[in-house]
């Protein structure tokens, strides 16, 4: 039998509809840029504290912290497994991360609210985006974690049917 691979790490992410725009539903993300680093985009979220209660809970505390945010119709979506490997200063060994992420839409949003420490201590910029929610939109950045890109881009309409009336 083969030992398990322990999961050091988990997070909670947001797959964040805003159907708000005449354009169309837009995918809120955060342009993340570090010094000697191209420019990456990821969606809202971060890792699960031992306070929070549940995954779901550390999505809606992140969310508000990243974004000022309010989400609401949080449906799991998609989990992406890969290794990692601890930052300097990082108390987590290295192991697994399992990133949870949610399709869900916003409610509520005031960047006045952002706080924690990429607002406080931030390592680069952080700008929130709002991608056209189409293949075109999400191929025009680069959305990382790539699996989450493929599955996007592949889902469209499995992200909007994820969050139909009959399921949330």
């Amino acid at each position: 039998m083969t030992p398990a691979r322990p999961v050091v790490k988990r997070t909670a992410r947001a797959i964040l509809l805003d159907e708000s725009t005449a354009a169309g539903p837009s995918l809120v993300v955060i342009k993340r840029v570090r010094s000697g680093h191209e420019p990456y985009w990821i969606t809202p979220g971060g890792g699960v504290e031992p306070e929070d209660a549940t995954v779901v809970s550390a999505l809606h505390r992140e969310v508000l912290e990243e974004l000022g945010a309010k989400v609401v119709d949080v449906v799991p979506a998609f989990v992406d497994t890969v290794r990692h490997v601890p930052e300097p200063g990082e108390d987590t060994p290295p192991g697994l991360k399992v990133q949870h992420f949610f399709a869900c839409r916003l409610a509520a949003i005031d960047p006045a609210l952002r706080h924690g420490p990429e607002v406080e201590e931030p390592r680069g910029t952080y700008e929130i985006v709002r991608l056209p929610f189409t293949p075109e939109g999400l191929a025009s950045v680069n959305l990382v974690p790539a699996s989450l890109r493929v599955f996007l881009v592949g889902n469209i309409e499995g992200v909007h049917a994820l969050l139909a009336p009959d399921l949330v």
